[in-house]
């Protein structure tokens, strides 16, 4: 077998395109620092991608696996390197053809232990509100009385000490600054007199006075959409894109700050027309990105849930969700998202609830709890049209209209408190779907990913089609994922659940016996859609534990039940579970289907670090183990061994598809449907890129196998021969109407690109 468009004049000779054919995501860590991405250069410019794109760069707190609790914005983190390890990386990757994309994170900082390493935060718990860095952060000082809640104690009644020498307050190891002129009163005195004020961890909940990172007091809420605050939070990001070092950029959280269109125009300024820029924005279904904001589109969850969506079968979704209400007694999708957004909002988010109600007026409160309660999305922008008719009428059934209509006008007319009721609801959404409703209502575990929806996760072909065009019309440049740092299950772990939507029986019994017949249900399906891999019973007891967590419903992270905790490794199968082997087919067309659509639609696509192979990954920290590159496989690939498993099928496919995208890539313009005729047109789904590519790929194969297969199916081409874009050359190319027998014979899904 060979690989066509194999890179073949050196990667230095690849100019980088200023909008990125293909992007690949590292996880950087102390444990793989710039350098050990400097040497993994080589295999990737091979793959084929054009960029790579780290994981946050900036300082963060030490030994951070993640790197989003940054602590300082003017220094590359030393513990990856240093600025100098990042311009080392930048400089090996544009001799190989590739540039560098930043993730950055402009709504929150650390507040780390010890405190002092967030110099700003330090020096506005030292000097209070006169501080020239107060403006950093969002604070409510009136809220507090005057002091910031540091809501870091582990006891309630810790005792403290004074080291008056140092100028210091401590508190076990932990260490505060001392207000200028306390050091010599007594104890009570003294702390009164401090602009913060430390307490148990548990009072954040109601009390806390900043605003944060969704329900972490350990990120505190920066205000950039202060010039000032932009600037200096942004100058060393800024020096490293005029330097070439980045040329693009990634924006974490776009919800959380007060003003996102604004801060965009600014960031759009500052960088330049150059440099691509998305956002990590999370869509409804019905939900459209702000047409005026000045960036490439979003990171792409939008694209995975329309990607999982078309290989997810509705009559059997259907028949899940009713078996999984029936066994585990879970109430019904609309209600469980509704009870979590309740439940998270009044607990999770009482303090800032509380703040938006105390702005608001006891009159209006019951209006902002049941608006926020109702929002069918993450929120609101200014300038927008605000809560839409059904909105407004769902919150005024609770609430009453006087105060819904209030609370409406008060959004119009107040920016600073429409700025925090938003940021508020963003928070809201994330927490009580992602990481709460997401739990509890599992008929399909791959239905329960980021910017899904559970309720209704099939996607009709010509849904997918709608989206696709209108997505080349509108953001061509958007980005593209199906695995990220943040998915719940890998690509291929959710291709493989998929597969149950087509043969739901395959559940049936699944949550019979046992204390929780809920987690009973999702043990099965991770564990199938994990299968046989190495550290599986550790790896899939971690995630089960999180997920009660996260659900709330036996246990939680505030409150954990040990004795329920202790069972739960109990529901781990001892030996491997997997799919039947007419599922495990199933399962192989839904990876190389999804990789296929992934790296043919419009967008740019973004290959996770290892997932060009097979990669079953579960919830963080399963999905950021260190990445293993599978440098030997495709040097066989690419010597012309045929693939002999499916991780080498999806490798083969991802790395033709790859490297076209960055040899040829006026090839990926434009989009149109392709319609089979036949008893199974349903089961293909095919467009063509009428700069020279089709697309096609089995759906939904184990109902198609069941009807018969593809029988006299046929599917119309583009005028011109064609031939696939990898694996072994028919006899003659393809022309006219094919067969999709004959189209399909070597596999589920086929690349064709035009000949000559």
């Amino acid at each position: 077998m060979s690989l066509r468009y194999s890179i073949s004049q050196s990667e230095s000779d690849v100019q980088t395109p200023v909008i990125p054919a293909s992007t690949y995501r590292l996880q950087l860590t102390p444990a793989f620092p710039f350098a050990a991405a400097e040497a993994a250069v080589p295999y990737l410019a091979s793959l084929g991608v054009s960029h790579l794109h780290l994981s946050p760069v900036l300082e963060a707190v030490p030994g951070s696996a993640h790197g989003y609790d940054v602590t300082d914005h003017g220094r590359v983190r030393e513990e990856l390197g240093g600025e100098r390890g990042l311009r080392a990386l930048a400089a090996a990757a544009r001799e190989r053809g590739l540039a560098l994309v930043l993730d950055i994170v402009p709504n929150h900082m650390a507040v780390p232990s010890p405190l002092r390493l967030n110099r700003p935060l330090w020096e506005v718990l030292r000097e209070g509100p006169g501080s020239p860095y107060a403006r950093w952060f969002d604070i409510d000082w009136e809220a507090g009385g005057g002091q910031v809640l540091l809501p870091v104690l582990a006891e309630p009644d810790e005792p403290f000490g004074v080291d008056a020498a140092a100028g210091v307050l401590r508190c076990g190891e932990r260490e505060f600054p001392l207000r200028a002129g306390t050091s010599g009163l007594p104890l009570p005195e003294l702390l009164a007199a401090q602009w913060y004020r430390p307490a148990w961890w548990r009072e954040a909940r109601t009390s806390l006075n900043y605003r944060r990172f969704f329900t972490i007091s350990d990120l505190i809420g920066v205000r950039v959409e202060d010039p000032a605050v932009f600037a200096a939070t942004h100058a060393k990001v800024l020096e490293l894109v005029r330097d070439g070092v980045a040329a693009g950029l990634r924006i974490d959280h776009v919800d959380g700050l007060a003003d996102p269109g604004e801060y965009l125009r600014r960031l759009r300024t500052a960088a330049g027309a150059g440099c691509w820029v998305v956002v990590e924005k999370i869509l409804a279904r019905a939900e459209r990105l702000p047409s005026a904001w000045p960036v490439a589109g979003t990171t792409g969850y939008d694209a995975l849930h329309r990607v999982d969506g078309v290989f997810t079968d509705t009559a059997g979704a259907s028949r899940l969700g009713r078996a999984y209400a029936e066994s585990t007694g879970t109430p019904p999708w609309e209600e469980t998202a509704s009870s979590a957004a309740r439940e998270v909002l009044t607990g999770d988010l009482a303090a800032e609830l509380a703040t938006l109600e105390r702005r608001a007026g006891p009159d209006l409160a019951p209006g902002v709890r049941e608006l926020l309660i109702a929002s069918p999305v993450y929120r609101d922008y200014p300038g927008g049209p605000g809560p839409d008719a059904r909105t407004l009428e769902r919150a005024a059934a609770r609430a009453g209209t006087a105060a819904v209509d209030g609370v409406r006008d008060l959004l119009l007319r107040d920016p600073a408190f429409a700025a925090r009721f938003a940021q508020t609801s963003a928070a809201l959404r994330a927490k009580s779907l992602e990481d709460r409703a997401f739990y509890r209502w599992a008929p399909l575990l791959s239905a329960t990913e980021v910017g899904g929806e559970p309720g209704a996760p099939a996607v009709s072909a010509a849904e997918f089609h709608a989206y696709c065009a209108e997505r080349e019309r509108d953001w061509p440049a958007s980005g593209t994922v199906l695995s990220t740092h943040d998915t719940k299950r890998s690509a291929d772990v959710r291709a493989r659940i998929a597969a149950l939507s087509q043969a739901p029986g395959a559940m049936d019994g699944a949550a019979r016996g046992g204390p929780d017949p809920q987690l009973a249900w999702v043990a099965r399906q991770s564990a199938l859609g994990l299968g046989d891999v190495p550290e599986r019973g550790p790896r899939l007891a971690a995630a089960l534990l999180k997920a009660a967590r996260e659900a709330g419903l036996r246990t939680s992270w505030t409150d954990p039940d040990e004795a329920y905790e202790a069972g739960i490794a109990a529901l781990v199968p001892r030996d491997p579970v997997e799919l039947p082997p007419s599922l495990a087919e199933a399962a192989r067309a839904n990876v190389l289907g999804m990789t296929l659509l992934h790296l043919a639609m419009p967008g740019v696509p973004e290959v996770y670090q290892g997932s060009e192979y097979e990669f079953r990954a579960l919830v963080d920290p399963d999905n950021r183990r260190p990445a293993a590159f599978p440098r030997e496989p495709l040097a066989a690939l690419d010597a012309g061994t045929s693939p002999r498993t499916l991780a080498e099928e999806k490798l083969a496919l991802t790395t033709a598809l790859l490297r076209l995208r960055r040899a040829r890539p006026a090839v990926f313009t434009g989009y149109a449907p392709l319609a089979a005729h036949g008893p199974a047109s349903d089961h293909c789904l095919a467009f063509t890129r009428p700069g020279g590519l089709v697309a096609v790929a089995t759906r939904l194969s184990h109902r198609l196998a069941e009807a018969g297969g593809w029988r006299d199916t046929a599917l119309p081409l583009p005028p011109g021969p064609w031939l696939p874009a990898h694996g072994p050359a028919p006899s003659a190319p393809y022309e006219g109407e094919v067969p999709l027998a004959r189209l399909l014979a070597a596999g589920p899904v086929v690349a064709l690109v035009r000949a000559g």
